[in-house]
């Protein structure tokens, strides 16, 4: 056994948080795309089936009252909240994440009407779909895209700012981006602040109460493991809640949904966030998956700590597994600047990946040239890093 192996054996003894993998349908595939789809948590597909055989299949509508179906969107949000460092009541559940970036962007530009803001703030190395919404809210409201940089932000924004949509870990580098300093420095001149979470929430940190954000939104399919396009969520910072104006007022966040009145009264609250009839289905696959969470087993500030170990060691099987030059780093060394995920340039991703799956190591590619591992401290153990690195060194040869 090489000494990469025995450490790793070490290190799998000590972690706190190994017996949670028994939580999570796993086979003998080395699952490093947690930040594309997290694994299936054990507890999902009974959860399913009761709600399809007895809530859906007996009950029927009565579920709407019975089974809790109404209240979900809130109940859910309450249970993400403490992973996203949340109060209760400033979540909700529902929609995809492009749809939530639409209410929010839009909301925020609605905020700072009659001052004379006119500019919408975005980052420039966003996902495609963050961009596309930001350009199309952008034509909508009237505002000039100014796709910037993160680390040139602070210098971009002034009195014409009205909103800016950033990335709080950036999708394809793993780069983590300082939510605190760019939250002040965008309310230093008086815009709204919108962050995007989807590569953060249930893997790190994110504080948005401590630290004044003004509006989120996350998807919950990655780290928090909900299941293929399982719902998103917006976060209201409380007090904002009375100003927060939804692009897409539906009767779901009406003030009397049953009502059926012609003129929109926004409900009060959060329930602002909410638009149409929720997806029962996969909202409560979704509440199934983060009772992972439940019981005071998992904090997210240990998940961050083995985050930053599993990644550091597989940078360092890396290194001492892979010859010198073959691939190339771009996630940052230092932990403050580090996400949950490595990436790796190098010249025949494509042909890379494939192999390394074909060899029971699953991780992404993301064009031109970048292999993408994401490490989910839950079910990621450190002798699937050093088996994923070694096969990886392997296949590069």
């Amino acid at each position: 056994m090489s000494e990469l192996a025995l450490k790793a054996e070490k290190l799998d003894a000590a972690d706190e948080l190994a017996g949670v993998r028994s939580q999570f349908v796993l086979d003998d595939v080395v699952y490093l795309d947690g930040n594309s789809l997290g694994a299936l948590p054990v507890g999902v597909p009974g959860r399913v089936e009761d709600v399809v055989r007895r809530q859906w299949g007996e009950l029927r509508i009565r579920s709407w009252d019975e089974s809790g179906w109404w209240t979900a969107p809130e109940r859910i949000g309450d249970r993400i909240a403490p992973l996203v460092g949340a109060a209760a009541g400033q979540i909700v559940v529902g929609d995809s994440t492009s749809v939530n970036v639409f209410k929010a962007l839009v909301a925020a530009v609605r905020m700072t009407a009659g001052s004379g803001r006119d500019e919408i703030v975005v980052d420039a190395t966003t996902f495609p779909t963050d961009g596309y919404i930001a350009e199309s809210a952008a034509r909508m409201t009237g505002c000039t895209l100014r796709p910037v940089a993160p680390a040139q932000v602070p210098g971009a924004l002034g009195d014409r700012t009205a909103a800016v949509l950033l990335n709080h870990v950036d999708y394809r580098t793993g780069r983590l981006h300082d939510l605190p300093a760019l939250t002040a420095a965008v309310h230093a001149e008086g815009a709204i602040v919108v962050w995007d979470l989807c590569h953060s929430a249930g893997a790190l940190p994110v504080g948005l109460d401590e630290h004044g954000v003004d509006l989120a939104v996350g998807c919950t399919y990655k780290y928090l493991n909900g299941g293929p396009g399982s719902p998103a969520y917006i976060y209201v910072r409380r007090e904002l809640q009375d100003r927060f104006d939804s692009p897409l007022p539906g009767w779901n966040s009406h003030a009397e949904p049953f009502g059926m009145r012609p003129a929109y009264e926004p409900a009060a609250g959060a329930l602002r966030g909410r638009v149409g009839t929720p997806d029962i289905l996969s909202m409560l696959a979704l509440e199934a998956a983060l009772e992972v969470w439940d019981g005071g087993v998992v904090s997210i500030e240990a998940v961050r700590a083995k985050s930053l170990a599993l990644t550091d060691f597989f940078l360092e099987c890396v290194g001492s597994y892979v010859p010198a030059g073959r691939v190339e780093p771009v996630t940052p060394v230092a932990h403050a600047e580090r996400g949950s995920q490595v990436a790796l340039r190098c010249v025949d991703a494509g042909d890379v990946m494939k192999r390394l799956i074909e060899r029971g190591v699953v991780g992404d590619f993301r064009h031109p040239d970048v292999l993408r591992f994401g490490f989910t401290p839950l079910y990621v153990g450190f002798a699937d890093v050093e088996r994923a690195a070694r096969v990886l060194g392997d296949v590069v040869r």
